[in-house]
């Protein structure tokens, strides 16, 4: 006989849900994009986004929210996301993705309470970064 209050298989959760949903990811993003706004270590990656941060940080959002496991609002706003190639018009080369990565980080850690869900988190972003990487 089954017992539906056994808890030997809790239910399956997302990133998204286990540090917070939305307003971790939205704190998550405000203040990556705080970061790399005021850091004088971040300047060369602040330099290739726009002057006005509001769009990408709308867009990095959006991204997140999915990526993290949250609803697709990306791919319901703009369909698949294609970084690379989105991101082309940009040159990012090892500078400009260390300090992306540092702001990343920094963010993270002042956002996310679990370090071990930091952890989970840290090595796919960090091999995206490398991944955007388009010069030398």
């Amino acid at each position: 006989m089954s017992d539906d209050t056994d808890q030997s298989h809790p239910e399956t959760i997302t990133l998204y849900e286990a540090i917070g949903g939305d307003a971790t990811v939205r704190a998550l993003t405000n203040r990556f994009y705080e970061l790399m706004d005021t850091l004088p270590e971040a300047a060369h990656c602040r330099a290739v986004h726009p002057p006005d941060l509001t769009g990408s940080a709308e867009k990095f959002y959006d991204y997140l929210t999915g990526y993290l496991g949250g609803p697709p609002i990306y791919m319901e706003k703009r369909g698949h996301p294609m970084l690379r190639r989105r991101h082309f018009v940009a040159e990012i080369g090892p500078v400009e993705r260390d300090e992306w990565l540092l702001c990343f980080r920094r963010a993270m850690d002042e956002t996310i309470a679990n370090p071990k869900l930091r952890d989970i988190i840290w090595p796919p972003v960090e091999k995206l970064a490398f991944h955007m990487q388009n010069k030398e």
